[in-house]
């Protein structure tokens, strides 16, 4: 199916029948439903686990790279601001209503619709991979993370999320500490006991003001911040243990692993991570699929916030319709053009490099 016109409008309908649907994290077995009957209707053979569904070119080359296409069809909770019903699309002076619309509906709809583009053509340079997911929005392990040893040896992948288009070729990654200073209990009126607390602000002094040798070209210096502190029973015992948590922003200069030596070298707290999933991403500037879009006039720049990125061991970009200061707000939209648009500008980029 090469008619753009005929594309978006597809992509629209989709989206508006997905927004109709509730589709919360860990609840989104109707969306499945929805999509795999979609790609089904167009004649795509699909594979689904839980409530991720996936799909590959009909003419599929195992000597060929392949190009991951991925996006989420989850959902937050609608906020206690919406003036509108959030599952009510309409669309009303180009904006298309509704929850999900922006994160990440446009985006989905979009790269389904440009999967469609590529789905029966014959000779193309790459292989192309769609994997719609689930449990982006809470970091799940039934996401994409589940799906990863079911799609095959991966290139790279397109990432899709709102960035007006622009192209975020860098993403932080998250570590969150759970970290725990040991000294002994003694009561506060004699010179008894060790104070954890006193033993916390040591490392506490180290998180603040320790500066990671290597920098990101993007994001510059690892981020360290601690953010709960937790000690004490009463005011006349010495603590025995300081309990305090450190948000840990971790840059493509780094991965997970390696902050997390680092850390446990320095300090003389107990350093627990609650994960060392959500990694740090990256694709270099002179990728071709990059260079694509900066030769189409995007722009370039390292992103925030963290998405499905975090779970991928391959470069990776991350570009979409929609804007992302709209998500997760009350009666979110996305504007019909910028589907249109990202539709355009996906298939664009794409044939560049195929």
């Amino acid at each position: 199916m090469t008619d753009t016109s005929n594309l978006f409008q597809l992509a629209v309908t989709l989206l508006q029948q997905l927004i109709s649907i509730p589709s919360f994290s860990k609840e989104e077995d109707r969306t499945a439903d929805l999509i795999n009957e979609f790609l089904q209707s167009h004649g795509v053979t699909t594979h689904r686990k839980l409530n991720n569904i996936w799909a590959w070119n009909k003419h599929f080359d195992p000597a060929k790279e392949t190009i991951l296409l991925n996006s989420h069809h989850d959902t937050v909770k609608p906020n206690s601001g919406y003036t509108r019903d959030p599952y009510d699309a309409k669309i009303e002076d180009g904006k298309l209503y509704g929850l999900g619309s922006n994160d990440a509906g446009g985006c989905l709809v979009s790269l389904i619709a440009v999967f469609l583009y590529f789905y029966d053509k014959e000779n193309l340079k790459y292989n192309f991979c769609l994997a719609t997911t689930a449990e982006e929005e809470i970091s799940g392990v039934n996401g994409l993370e589940l799906i990863i040893p079911d799609l095959g040896q991966l290139s790279f992948g397109i990432v899709g999320e709102p960035t007006l288009m622009q192209l975020a070729i860098a993403e932080r990654g998250l570590m969150v500490l759970d970290c725990t200073a040991h000294g002994r209990a003694g009561h506060a009126a004699r010179e008894e006991g060790e104070n954890a607390i006193y033993k916390a602000l040591t490392d506490i002094e180290w998180f603040r003001t320790f500066k990671f040798p290597k920098e990101s070209e993007v994001f510059g210096p690892i981020k360290m911040s601690v953010t709960i502190i937790n000690a004490g029973s009463q005011h006349n015992v010495v603590p025995a243990s300081c309990v305090y948590t450190v948000d840990v922003r971790v840059t493509d200069a780094y991965r997970n692993e390696e902050v997390l030596e680092i850390i446990r070298e320095h300090v003389a707290s107990d350093v627990k991570p609650r994960s060392i999933r959500l990694k740090p991403s990256s694709i270099p500037k002179e990728h071709p699929i990059v260079q694509a879009g900066i030769a189409l006039g995007r722009t370039t720049y390292g992103s925030p916030t963290t998405s499905d990125q975090s779970l991928l061991d391959i470069p990776s970009i991350k570009v979409g319709p929609g804007d992302s200061a709209r998500s997760h707000t009350a009666d979110e939209f996305v504007y019909v053009d910028e589907i249109r648009e990202g539709i355009e500008l996906y298939i664009k980029m794409l044939e560049s490099i195929n």
